[in-house]
């Protein structure tokens, strides 16, 4: 999914899906997919993800992460997700965001996505997943 926003290798070599969020809020405190990506990123020579379902809501422009209260007990220190995705966008990785998706969730109009996440249509995505060595979920 080359494009020239993003300096990325022309043809990374792995596509990886993100579509389950917030899982595990509390468990991922330490390695969550996103800080995967990163590091599969180096290791594997180039990486594009792919953020689908509730995931896309991770390139939402403006959002925050609200505290967790548990009975009397409040956790504010849950990871943001969109921090993560601007750093695999500083890294050069291209993110990009199912349209559907982002409809769905409100997000498909002008600048409502964090700079430099793409979205992609559903077909169009799945139709370049060929173009990949691996693809895999996180």
């Amino acid at each position: 999914m080359a494009d020239r926003q993003n300096p990325a290798p022309e043809q990374a070599q792995v596509l990886a899906i993100v579509e389950r969020a917030y899982r595990g809020a509390l468990e991922k405190q330490f390695v969550d997919s996103l800080y995967l990506a990163a590091e599969l990123n180096r290791q594997l020579g180039g990486m594009d993800i792919l953020l689908r379902g509730q995931a896309v809501t991770y390139a939402a422009r403006g959002a925050r992460m609200p505290s967790l209260r548990l009975g009397k007990r409040v956790v504010d220190t849950l990871t943001d997700p969109r921090a993560d995705v601007r750093s695999l966008l500083d890294l050069g990785l291209r993110v990009y965001a199912e349209e559907s998706d982002l409809i769905a969730y409100g997000l498909d109009g002008e600048g409502r996505l964090l700079d430099g996440v793409q979205p992609i249509p559903a077909d169009e995505a799945a139709a370049r997943w060929s173009d990949y060595r691996v693809v895999c979920f996180l």
